[in-house]
């Protein structure tokens, strides 16, 4: 068995989130010289490339002389990030249901978990500060900016109890809570959604909306769209007699799959489209989350997200 999975095996939940978290940025990190984001590594935490034209005063010449390479020194105090992660903690993110989680097995909210688990790492490298909130049916938690340990793992923690604390059947109105959010992010942040967009017309419409002032006071919003691509997209379920169940309602439908997937495909492919253009019609960052997939999309898209906030 390996590391990784050894630090998710139990029964109930991960293991060590925060391990796992680590294992993650550190497999992405190596791979980094191969991106356009080459200067990024291991030291970034104490140090940032010189740009010509700044002051020298802080230039790191022990690291000049062994690197070849000019960084200047980043002080415990210098916080150059304010992010606020939202996480969408409605019944729908709880699918499909599982009690133990590693990275080939992953529900979407657990996805969302250690995708924001990894984000936080990358911010605590760089000493930025991080705030979560967490929403269902009610506005679950709130924790504001902070880039202390103490603040870190307090958040480590709320993550592990949502992962294993599904919420009953009710339906979920994300505009309230983004409303909500908007109005306590006072200072201008880079504010990321994990959701499956699981929404009538009308919240749709009302969900825009709510992004839009989240996008107030010019933070940058970008909208991670968390799905099961080979059940929620594809609709691969065999062709046996299967009873489909909303967990948001309650509400339900016997059915054969091969009866309508390639209507069902259709339609929840428009569905896709149709956001990625309202978003861009916002100037939302969209971003298809498969949970199936490995977080490198997550993560180069905080990177790149962040040198356009700098």
């Amino acid at each position: 068995m390996s590391s990784i999975q050894q630090a998710t095996h139990k029964i109930g939940g991960f293991q060590n989130l925060e391990l796992l978290a680590q294992q993650v940025v550190e497999g992405f990190i190596s791979g980094m010289h191969k991106s356009p984001f080459h200067g990024f590594s291991s030291e970034f935490a104490e140090h940032k490339i010189y740009n010509q034209g700044e002051s020298t005063k802080h230039i790191d010449w022990k690291l000049f002389a062994r690197t070849d390479k000019l960084y200047t020194k980043r002080y415990e105090e210098e916080t150059n990030l304010r992010c606020h992660i939202i996480i969408d903690n409605s019944s729908s993110m709880h699918f499909p249901k599982q009690k133990e989680f590693s990275l080939t097995a992953l529900n979407k909210i657990s996805f969302s978990a250690l995708a924001t688990a990894c984000i936080m790492q990358l911010l605590k490298k760089q000493r930025d500060a991080i705030g979560l909130s967490i929403y269902s049916d009610i506005y679950d938690y709130y924790a504001p900016e902070k880039g202390s340990e103490r603040h870190h793992q307090m958040l480590l923690s709320k993550l592990d109890e949502m992962v294993l604390n599904s919420k009953e059947i009710k339906d979920t109105e994300t505009y309230k809570f983004l409303h909500q959010i908007a109005e306590k992010i006072k200072r201008r942040s880079m504010i990321f959604l994990f959701t499956d967009m699981f929404q009538t017309a009308t919240d749709k419409e009302n969900l825009f909306k709510a992004l839009q002032h989240l996008k107030y006071n010019k933070h940058e919003v970008i909208l991670f769209h968390v799905f099961d691509k080979e059940k929620e997209l594809l609709f691969d379920f065999d062709n046996k007699p299967k009873r489909f169940i909303d967990v948001e309602t309650g509400e339900h439908i016997n059915l054969y799959a091969e009866n309508v997937k390639e209507n069902y495909e259709k339609a929840v492919s428009q569905y896709f489209y149709d956001l990625k253009l309202k978003c861009s019609q916002y100037r939302i960052k969209y971003v298809e989350a498969n949970i199936n997939d490995s977080f490198d999309k997550i993560l180069m898209t905080y990177l790149a997200e962040r040198q356009k906030f700098a």
